[in-house]
Formats: structure tokens, sequence, C-alpha cells
């Protein structure tokens, strides 16, 4: 019963290579993904015109397709803009496969204190696996 919101903000990439973009990444079709071409770590951020209320944020990623590109670590942030962005969740994987739910507890708004209030959300691919370069993120869900 959640309300899929990224089409309400603007997408930007650190980088990408030609035809994995931001179009790719919004895409329903796993088999497509977003892929950066530059050095870590990689930026994917979702800049929202007004402030959000976020419950849930989903991020796919398949090791089995993408090996050395699949992230180990990434980071989210959050934040009125660039200049104030703070760290709200840390992922680290092993071999990820499929839709991963990232914990919202403790950000603090909301009744429950599992709502995120913010106009940016960074995803931040800080480290893949095999000391891979560039990265693939295959689908991310704002909600």
């Amino acid at each position: 019963g959640l309300k899929e919101i990224g089409n309400l903000a603007s997408w930007t990439v650190s980088s990408c290579k030609p035809g994995c973009g931001v179009e790719a990444l919004r895409d329903e079709d796993t088999g497509l993904f977003w892929q950066s071409d530059g050095p870590q770590p990689h930026h994917l951020n979702i800049h929202f015109s007004r402030f959000v209320s976020i419950v849930s944020i989903r991020i796919f990623l398949d090791f089995e397709a993408d090996e050395s590109y699949t992230p180990t670590r990434i980071t989210l942030l959050a934040g009125t803009g660039y200049h104030d962005l703070i760290p709200f969740s840390a992922l680290e994987f092993a071999q990820p496969k499929g839709w991963i739910d990232v914990p919202l507890d403790h950000v603090g708004g909301g009744e429950d204190g599992k709502t995120l209030r913010a106009f940016l959300v960074q995803v931040r691919v800080v480290e893949n696996h095999q000391n891979g370069k560039d990265t693939h993120v295959r689908g991310l869900k704002i909600y």
C-alpha cells in the first residue's frame, strides 16, 4: 500500500557508461542497470523539490550477474542539500541477489521514529566485490 515517489525527484549520478544511466536504473526491468564510470566512491543523488517523508528504500543488486561490479559497502545519507548530508544507514553485502530493504530504524521522523524526512538522499557506493572499480545497481525505489 506504499506509493513509490522516485518520479517526484531529480536523479543524478556521479558518472555512467552510455545507456547505463538513471533511465536504466529507474526502469522496472532489473535486467537494466546503472553502471558507473570513474573513481570510487560512486554517488547517486535523489533530490526532491519539497520536503518528503520516506518510509521505505529498496535497492536491487545481483551478484550472480554482476560479480566484481556488485557493491559490498553502501552508505546512505540524507539532508536538505549537499552541504548538510548526514549518514543514516551503512550496508554491507556478501553476495546479494534481489531487493534489499534499507533499514530506517532510528532516523527519527514520524510517530514510530522510522520515517526519513529530507530533500536529498544520496546513495554512496564505497566498495565493490573483488575491488571492482565500476558498479552496477539494478534498481532503486523510494516509498
